[in-house]
């Protein structure tokens, strides 16, 4: 394609200004020292509302939101408006969870939940479970930020992978001085900047294809041919529609990245006003859906594609070619720009948090269990660099379509941690034992319908590429149902791990097993900040009397001997 020069220069110029904001960010709320996890991987904990909210929405929805939503939508129709379902309820579902992580992670200095699960269920192994599920589902969505900056250098024409790499070796270098800051700095930019262009985009780009009834009448054109069922959904379509919303609010919050988010606001009521403000991003991304049709409206194709040839091409371009054939050259490059932006702050939190987990649940917990704050530190700014050029070298070695299977496997796999993370934070009940076999079986069961999905065909070839992996819509004819239904693998996961979890629960106790020792206290789930005194070295103090008190009652072993 030809270079784009101006487009290039102004997504040159605020790539730049955003590069020197995260620099400057080590400096912004800084502490006294940086050589902590608590102020290098999650800002010194002292967000307030309006930082929150621009750090979760900013970790939240992601570049390749803004480019494979709109993607999906333009390839599947309706189908791709789950998104929009999932991003809505998700927050009133996760609001009784997330402020209890706070307070309980407040009082008790947890940095990860892994953290969290080792003092609930007084299990090391349930804790390493969850914290090698977390950082194998977030190394792929990791690289798939890389898919959205992509996108918008092949519009633009820039070739090679030299700017790939360069973008994201400043990204390696700000995060790795700044830490979390840089991102919560610099996600105030990412969003002014999508607004701007999805406002101006749903009421620019209609008016020049003659209203929304075009753009609907061409998406219903589409998805009607060869009796196609429209824009709406067709009948065996509905339960994978229902069980993936419903499945992915569950999972959103389960990601490392969100829960770092979550722990760097400054108090429970910060996160309380969160989860009633963030639902406004659910408006942003119905817009951000609606650009897909407005695609097909616009005669838009993937670059390289070749219907001839049975070649779909990359459909991740579309969002940046609509832009680029409807906005004025210098609108495009601000365009582009908040495409690659948008890359930046999740893969800056992403980064941290999977190196948060590491560092605090295997190097510390298995390796160096007398490494002090600064040591952490250090170890945990290694990671992240080895982390973002791990990404880079997935994405140029090998084919992107492969890193989407194996994120769409992460986001799946995330969930098999629920019943640990998400009702562990509502109660104490479960084993560890049953725990740890509902995480395996759920985890297995989950990989196997993967392995059982296969593509879709080919139009013009009519050959299956993917024979495995193939998708995340389990259909039920597998297991001998008369029907065309699907369901979707992760929901299936989730029901499977709460089950095992409860059934195994009562039999384990009968039979005597050995359970573990909560050692966090009740009142920690309500902690809010107001108390006198620092938190840490109150929750300390109790909680040695707590253990002493089982140890001489029950004959536990102290959890932390």
């Amino acid at each position: 394609m030809e270079l784009k020069t101006t487009e290039l220069v102004i997504c040159t110029i605020l790539f730049l200004v955003v590069a020197v904001m995260g620099f400057a960010a080590s400096r912004w709320k800084a502490g006294d020292s940086m050589h902590s996890l608590d102020e290098w991987g999650l800002g010194g904990r002292q967000f307030g509302t309006w930082i929150t909210w621009f750090l979760i929405g900013g970790d939240l929805y992601t570049a390749y939101t803004f480019v494979a939503v709109p993607a999906l939508l333009f390839g599947a129709g309706a189908m791709g408006f789950f998104a929009v379902p999932y991003a809505t309820i998700a927050y009133p579902i996760v609001f009784l969870v997330l402020i209890r992580l706070w307070s309980v992670a407040h009082v008790n200095g947890f940095v990860t939940t892994a953290d969290f699960v080792k003092a609930r269920f007084g299990s090391r192994t349930m804790a390493l479970l969850v914290a090698v599920t977390g950082i194998v589902a977030t190394m792929p969505y990791i690289a798939l930020q890389l898919v959205g900056v992509q996108s918008v250098l092949t519009t633009m024409g820039v070739t090679g992978s030299l700017p790939l790499i360069i973008a994201f070796l400043v990204l390696a270098l700000y995060t790795y001085n700044s830490g979390l800051r840089a991102p919560a700095l610099i996600a105030f930019v990412k969003d002014v900047l999508i607004y701007i262009v999805i406002i101006v985009a749903i009421i620019y780009i209609p008016s020049k294809l003659g209203g929304w009834s075009a753009v609907f009448g061409a998406a219903e054109k589409k998805f009607s041919a060869k009796d196609g069922p429209g824009v709406l959904l067709a009948g065996p379509q509905h339960l994978q529609y229902i069980t993936l919303a419903l499945g992915s609010a569950l999972a959103l919050m389960l990601y490392p990245h969100a829960s770092t988010a979550i722990l760097a606001a400054r108090s429970r009521n910060t996160i309380k006003r969160n989860m009633a403000l963030l639902p406004a991003y659910s408006l942003l991304l119905g817009l951000l859906t609606l650009l897909g049709f407005m695609a097909i409206a616009s005669g838009v194709k993937p670059i390289g594609a070749d219907p001839k040839l049975g070649k779909a091409g990359d459909v991740n371009t579309i969002v940046p070619q609509l832009f680029d054939l409807h906005f004025s050259n210098w609108f495009a490059g601000v365009a582009f720009a908040a495409i690659a932006i948008g890359a930046l702050v999740p893969a800056a939190v992403m980064s941290i948090a999977a190196s948060n987990t590491f560092t605090r649940n295997i190097y510390k917990e298995y390796f160096r269990p007398d490494a002090d704050a600064k040591e952490e530190t250090i170890v945990a700014k290694i990671v992240s660099l080895l982390v973002k050029f791990g990404a880079v070298a997935f994405i140029l070695l090998l084919d992107p379509a492969y890193a989407i299977d194996l994120q769409l496997v992460g986001g799946i796999i995330i969930l098999t941690t629920l019943p640990a993370v998400g009702l562990g934070l509502l109660t104490s009940w479960f084993h560890r034992g049953a725990l740890i076999i509902g995480w395996v079986v759920s985890a297995a069961v989950a990989l196997w319908m993967l392995w059982k999905i296969s593509g879709p065909p080919n139009p013009v070839t009519g050959v299956v590429a993917k024979k495995h992996f193939g998708g995340s819509g389990f259909p039920l004819a597998e297991l001998g149902f008369d029907t065309k239904a699907t369901i979707w693998v992760g929901f299936v996961v989730v029901v499977l791990g709460v089950l095992v979890s409860v059934i195994l629960t009562p039999l384990l106790r009968a039979m005597k097993v050995a359970d573990g020792v909560d050692s966090t206290l009740p009142a920690d789930y309500y902690y809010d900040g107001s108390q006198a005194g620092d938190a840490g070295a109150v929750a300390a103090a109790r909680h040695e009397q707590v253990m002493d008190t089982l140890v001489g009652k029950e004959g536990h072993e102290h959890p932390s001997r």
